[in-house]
């Protein structure tokens, strides 16, 4: 196997990972003006994703690395073309991680709300716009022959786009409410079961109606169906064992139905990088191969020198993240939450 598909397949997964472990943490923060109904479980949640989200956020900091140093021309056109929603997202990610170090320095309810819409919006603009690009990258966008996207942020925000955008936010959602029935104890579990099953039959309707338009605008024969079905199949299954009370097996099942559409998604895209919508000897490739077409990977020498250095640390960077999930497993509930403490100094 040449090492540009290698590195391929390795990007590939470290979107799963972003996709499948960030993707609760948004889930969580969308919940936020509708499941807590006091102070306390919205700590509640809170607490569910503080140890883990910046370590989940690493997942997009090394495939937006990996993809740099293995595929430059990719991230040079991918990162230029999109950048306003690169940069909306980046936004984003800004304000909603200021509130989770913020919101709790002032014991002030309008401090404390002011700063659950940065989390709630940070949450929603990311769940939304990832899909947006993604949908767009596999559709493919106006690439011209200097390898220059010649698009605006309008052409991404088209009706495909925005329909995988959906597909994104209603599935972290539902899978942000499987993570905190599983998280949780006490009656917002109980609630936030029962909302896990209204937002994963919302998101598979949105699935399917994506996925029926999809093959109906491409060749479904290209079309990884088995990866698809398994993706449906795994969302079905968790609304299944949510309704049974069995949450681990539902947050299993939701993980399974993100790590199988991302996985979908890439193997569509495969040999390409960032198809051209103008002209198909424009788009990017992932092999050397100038027969294929326009080369997007970096030299061999890049790509050994890549593959020695994921080979020594990846392992390290998963067991620790690993550790840090087991050691942080035990549910949350209220009576862990203190009740906050009143600084004021009387006179």
């Amino acid at each position: 196997m040449e090492l540009t598909t290698v590195w391929f397949i390795l990007i590939a997964v470290l979107w799963i990972g972003y996709f499948t472990l960030e993707g609760f943490d948004f889930g969580v923060g969308m919940l936020l003006p509708v499941l807590p109904k006091d102070e306390k479980e919205r700590r509640v949640l809170y607490n569910t994703i503080g140890p883990v989200w910046d370590g989940n956020e690493v997942w997009v900091l090394v495939a937006g690395g990996a993809t740099f140093a293995a595929f430059p021309e990719w991230y040079a056109t991918l990162f230029s073309g999109f950048y306003l929603p690169l940069l909306l997202i980046l936004a984003a990610l800004i304000v909603r991680n200021l509130a989770f170090e913020y919101r709790g320095k002032r014991d002030d309810d309008t401090w404390r709300r002011n700063w659950d819409w940065m989390a709630i919006l940070g949450s929603y603009v990311p769940a939304l716009l990832w899909g947006v690009a993604f949908a767009n990258i596999v559709a493919g966008v106006p690439i011209d022959a200097d390898k220059e996207f010649t698009g605006n942020l309008f052409t991404l925000l088209n009706p495909y786009g925005l329909l995988g955008g959906l597909v994104t936010m209603t599935l972290f959602l539902a899978h942000g409410a499987m993570f905190l029935a599983l998280k949780t104890d006490g009656d917002i579990r109980h609630r936030a079961r029962a909302l896990s099953v209204k937002l994963g039959l919302v998101a598979a309707v949105v699935a399917v109606v994506f996925i029926v338009w999809t093959l109906a605008k491409y060749d479904w024969e290209a079309m990884p169906m088995v990866l698809f079905a398994v993706a449906a199949v795994a969302l079905l299954a968790s609304v299944w064992m949510a309704m049974q009370g069995r949450e681990g097996w539902a947050f299993i099942g939701t993980f399974v139905t993100i790590a199988g559409a991302v996985a979908g998604l890439f193997w569509a895209l495969f040999p390409a990088v960032m198809p051209s919508s103008t002209d198909a000897a424009y788009s990017l490739m992932a092999s050397h191969d100038p027969a294929v077409g326009v080369s997007a990977a970096a030299t061999q020498y890049t790509l050994k020198v890549m593959t020695w250095v994921a080979v020594i640390f990846t392992p390290i960077v998963l067991l620790y993240q690993s550790w840090t999930y087991w050691v942080f497993r035990k549910r949350v509930a209220t009576h862990h939450i203190p009740d906050p403490v009143d600084t004021t100094v009387s006179a």
